[in-house]
């Protein structure tokens, strides 16, 4: 069972969950992997104290022009979709920002003056955190635009899929990580809150996840503030709401401490390991 964790608005309480439901069902003798998603800002290594003991570079492969060799044809430049790749005034030039990686420059260039040529993007860090949790995250080099591919071989590296449960601790948004970072999984919990932003953003997280075709539910963190535009949203969309976690101080100071929740508060080991079997029960209608 491969669980995503996300939400459209950032500071919700993701990492929150994620690492909460990591630590529950692992203490109920399930084998479980927990992957911080969230490249450009991981945190959840916070909570899950791991002993990141093993290390491995993410990089990509960009274009390189041998000037010398290249007759300025620009065939290069029209294969490229990303425009990283440009002719001017019969000067090759090469934007690394822009690049994907694909190789479709390399490989129609009729000179062969382009090769590809290495370049790091971050790095991943894994290891063992207690209660036996497998932990993993990404690092994306500072600068760095490009946070798929970290987070795609993330999700390769090790044997992380081989456990019973994998939790996926996803960036916030919409985007393109996101959907890396979703992808594959079998279900989506959306962790809002019931403010206007969250539900603003409740949305946009929804929608994508009915875009991937993957069954998803909703926990309402910080419960007891805001309004009722989440629950009324959440009813006429037909998205359960399958836990709801209070606003209250003890929660902060938890979290200030860097602890998770069930750590700290055991009454929430069965109500998180509820949480699972309403996940199973869900997914197995999908």
């Amino acid at each position: 069972m491969i669980i995503a964790v996300a939400s459209g608005k950032g500071g919700t309480g993701k990492t929150t969950v994620a690492t909460s439901l990591a630590h529950a069902l692992s203490e109920a003798d399930f084998s479980v992997s927990c992957l911080d998603c969230d490249v450009e800002a991981p945190n959840a290594h916070i909570f899950m104290q791991p002993n990141l003991d093993q290390r491995k570079d993410v990089n990509t492969l960009i274009p390189e022009v041998d000037a010398e060799a290249c007759t300025g044809c620009g065939l290069c430049a029209e294969v490229c979709q990303f425009h990283a790749i440009v002719v001017l005034g019969g000067q090759t030039l090469v934007f690394p920002e822009l690049c994907h990686g694909c190789g479709s420059c390399a490989m129609v260039c009729p000179e062969d003056a382009i090769t590809e040529v290495p370049q790091k993007l971050g790095i991943l860090e894994g290891g063992l955190a207690p209660h036996g949790i497998n932990f993993g995250h990404g690092l994306l080099n500072v600068g760095e635009p490009m946070a798929v591919p970290v987070i795609s071989q993330l999700k390769k590296w090790r044997d992380y899929m081989d456990s019973d449960i994998v939790i996926l601790d996803a960036p916030p948004g919409a985007s393109c990580p996101v959907v890396e970072s979703v992808r594959g999984a079998d279900f989506v919990l959306l962790v809002t809150e019931p403010t206007p932003f969250g539900l603003h953003d409740l949305r946009q997280a929804y929608q994508l996840t009915q875009e991937v075709g993957i069954p998803a539910g909703v926990i309402i963190n910080r419960d007891g503030i805001g309004d009722t535009g989440v629950e009324d949203y959440c009813r006429e969309a037909g998205l359960p709401i399958l836990m709801r976690i209070p606003m209250e101080r003890r929660f902060a100071e938890t979290l200030a401490r860097g602890e998770t929740l069930v750590a700290a508060f055991p009454e929430y080991l069965p109500l998180f390991r509820d949480l699972y079997a309403k996940i199973v029960e869900l997914s197995s209608r999908a």
